[in-house]
């Protein structure tokens, strides 16, 4: 089975509710959606929402990166030599990880078809269904609280409370979402980058103080800013989990030598895909670090492949892959099935994906 084309289109799918977090808002999830066709006519399947604030990566940069750089280099690679694919992929350009995402996935999606195998069990096999939280974006405490209500009404027990644009405002949005659902309900916080180290121990030691038993926070400050990191980490006695500063394995190597978090989210479009994601998963088991498995805005491909990798991990012990929930609706035909806060993965060769409606070439 070798790589014969690489063709790139999009899907636009509306959201039920607008997205807001510290760094963007978003009413429409916009997707490139890629499919990668083989001389035996099997198509792999891949994902990449452009995430400008995060990745750096727009539609016309993921386009043009595929075309202009990656395909030329796959076409006539065979599907069994993933080890040359992927030395092939991310040694084509730096950066670009949403772009290599996409293909990653696609390749390991044909890999899979090939074998009759479900990607979650060739990544491991450890689980086939999943715990993910949901989001509650970031809005008036009055309004984070009743999307919170709803959210535990539709089945979910874990929330993952948006907060870091304004530092005083943030604890009455978390306190205001407590008292709403209960000790029970498990409450994450993430200011996606919104805080200064000192200010975040403040709000932290706040929220301790006052007894909201947060799981954990994830990117209190600036993605760049370790030293920060490592001091909220230092001096707080909640978890403090690492998004943004970690792209890759060489910056989660630097995170663990730093003792700068206690755990960390891997996201394939930071890291490339599953091949990079697995590199960071097995250094931070190494040393006994826990990980979390996130996403930005993607589709169920993206999602199936992100939750395919969370299954067959046993250190992947947390899940933030509730985009599918947040959609008002899904072209996707085939890939995971979501029933509440559950993701369940299929015993579907590769991603299980088949088709996708409203796929747009570009």
């Amino acid at each position: 089975m070798k790589i014969k084309d690489i063709k790139i289109g999009k899907v636009s799918t509306p959201l039920k509710k607008p997205f807001k977090t510290a760094l963007r808002e978003v009413k429409t999830a916009e997707e490139i959606v890629i499919k990668v066709e083989t001389d035996t006519c099997e198509i792999g399947f891949g994902s990449a929402p452009p995430t400008a604030v995060i990745t750096g990566d727009i539609e016309a940069s993921i386009e043009g990166a595929i075309k202009g750089i990656i395909k030329p280099k796959l076409v006539g690679m065979d599907i069994d030599n993933i080890e040359d694919i992927m030395s092939v992929l991310n040694g084509s350009m730096i950066k670009n990880t949403s772009a290599k995402a996409a293909v990653d996935m696609a390749i390991y999606d044909l890999f899979g078809k090939k074998y009759n195998i479900p990607l979650y069990k060739f990544f491991g096999g450890f689980r086939n269904s999943i715990t993910t939280d949901i989001t509650i974006s970031v809005n008036s405490p009055e309004e984070m609280a009743q999307d919170s209500i709803e959210a535990v009404n539709a089945g979910f027990s874990i929330l993952k409370t948006k907060v870091g644009t304004d530092v005083y405002k943030d604890i009455e949005r978390v306190k205001a979402i407590r008292e709403a659902v209960g000790k029970n309900i498990t409450i994450r916080v993430d200011a996606n980058q919104g805080w200064k180290p000192k200010e975040a121990v403040r709000i932290i030691r706040r929220f301790e103080d006052m007894g909201l038993g947060i799981e954990l926070v994830e990117q209190p400050v600036k993605y760049w800013d370790l030293e920060g990191l490592k001091f909220v980490t230092d001096n707080v006695a909640t978890d403090i989990l690492a998004d943004e500063a970690v792209f890759g394995p060489f910056e989660a190597m630097k995170l663990i030598q730093l003792r700068a978090a206690d755990l960390i989210n891997i996201k394939l479009m930071k890291c490339g895909g599953l091949y990079n994601a697995a590199k960071i998963c097995a250094i931070a088991e190494t040393m006994g670090i826990e990980c979390m498995m996130g996403c930005m805005l993607e589709g169920k491909i993206g999602i199936t492949a992100a939750a395919s990798f969370t299954g067959g991990k046993k250190n992947i012990t947390k899940a933030d892959l509730d985009t599918v929930n947040l959609m008002a609706e899904d072209p996707v035909i085939g890939g995971a099935k979501f029933e509440g806060d559950k993701v369940i993965l299929l015993d579907e060769p590769g991603l299980g994906v088949k088709d996708v409606i409203g796929w747009q070439e570009i």
